[in-house]
């Protein structure tokens, strides 16, 4: 009986004890987790309110931005009633637009006035001056929303000579209202400084700032591998593109192959044509992966920028290839751009000083 008693006690420990261990485990594993969780928090409560980060990159993304606005101004100014305003009626989007933005009044403007050319030439000359002002980063917080406004209503105004570019284009530029683009690099910063107005970092409303700079880095770096992985999948699952021709249908064309002869250099040797064709869908696919580590970062960096001059050259579109640049721009690091920005200007004020000397006064 002793033997059964003492058996049963035993057992019961040993329940007990298991009991014990598992609870413990259990106990440990929630405040590990609840650890692991508190101090990821903070990490990333950190990241946001502490400062702005790539803030020479947001400078550049403003600037590359803003010169591809211009650009595209000016190149299409001796056409813009033909191609936008009263002699694009014929296409019927003035009548009803293909585009949902021309029907919300915000961005009507342009669609307004395409039948008057002297009224829509005034426009087309405030939209080219806003864009100055934004690449140069003059009074930015009253002419970033005024150009956001006019350069929708402009470029969705003919929905038939628009491309991918515009979608980012306007995407980034709504994002970047509520980021710091002026806070390097422009007017607005220089003024700044001649006039000491320095934040303080402890206070709350610099914090929801720095917060919101930061969050609208994240949403621009999500929005850029979205477009990316999404068109590495769309183009592998297509036959020119799995075959690994693609390449060369568009620069055979009329409308792309703008160069005929670089055209034909670019696709004279066919392994070339191929690795062309199927790099493009690894780099996309591979471009958000690349950007976790510094080496990597880089070798992406480079090759979507050749991808981008490539198009850019190649096929004659380049104020697309230019929006994306500017958008890439903000992976590359503050230093970086500093140390690039000090080593043009000693260039440039070497180069000052020697022509003092081989030209004196």
């Amino acid at each position: 009986m002793s033997d059964k008693t003492s058996l049963g006690t035993s057992l019961r420990r040993f329940l007990a004890a298991i009991g014990i261990f598992i609870g413990d485990g259990v106990v440990s594993l929630v405040r590990g987790a609840g650890r692991l969780i508190g101090t990821g928090y903070t990490i990333v409560e950190n990241w946001l309110c502490d400062s702005k980060k790539a803030t020479y990159g947001l400078a550049v993304t403003r600037i590359l931005i803003g010169f591809a606005a211009v650009g595209l101004l000016v190149s299409n100014y001796r056409t813009r009633l033909y191609a936008f305003g009263s002699g694009s009626l014929w296409n019927g989007e003035g009548v009803e637009p293909k585009s949902e933005f021309p029907k919300i009044w915000l961005f009507s403007s342009f669609h307004q006035v395409m039948d008057n050319d002297f009224a829509y030439t005034a426009l087309y000359l405030v939209l080219l001056a806003l864009a100055v002002c934004f690449m140069i980063g003059w009074r930015t917080r009253i002419v970033h929303p005024l150009f956001l406004i006019l350069w929708v209503s402009f470029i969705e105004a003919n929905d038939m000579l628009g491309d991918q570019g515009d979608n980012m284009f306007r995407i980034a530029l709504l994002f970047m209202l509520f980021a710091d683009c002026a806070g390097r690099w422009s007017l607005d910063a220089r003024r700044r400084a001649k006039k000491g107005i320095v934040e303080d970092p402890a206070s709350s409303w610099t914090q929801i700032k720095n917060a919101a700079h930061n969050l609208v880095l994240v949403i621009l770096t999500a929005q850029v591998s979205f477009v990316y992985v999404s068109g590495a999948l769309y183009k592998a699952g297509g036959d020119p593109w799995s075959g690994g021709y693609a390449v060369y249908n568009p620069l055979m064309t009329d409308r792309f192959g703008t160069w005929p002869w670089l055209s034909e250099l670019a696709t004279t040797w066919g392994p070339m044509v191929t690795a062309a064709t199927w790099g493009s869908i690894i780099m996309q696919l591979a471009f958000p992966f690349m950007l976790l580590t510094r080496f990597t970062r880089i070798i992406g960096l480079a090759t979507i920028l050749s991808f981008h001059i490539a198009i850019a050259v190649l096929m004659g579109l380049p104020w697309f290839s230019l929006a994306m640049i500017a958008i890439d721009s903000i992976f590359v690091r503050d230093r970086t751009w500093k140390a690039m920005a000090g080593g043009l200007r000693d260039r440039f004020l070497g180069a000052s000083q020697r022509a003092r000397q081989k030209v004196p006064a």
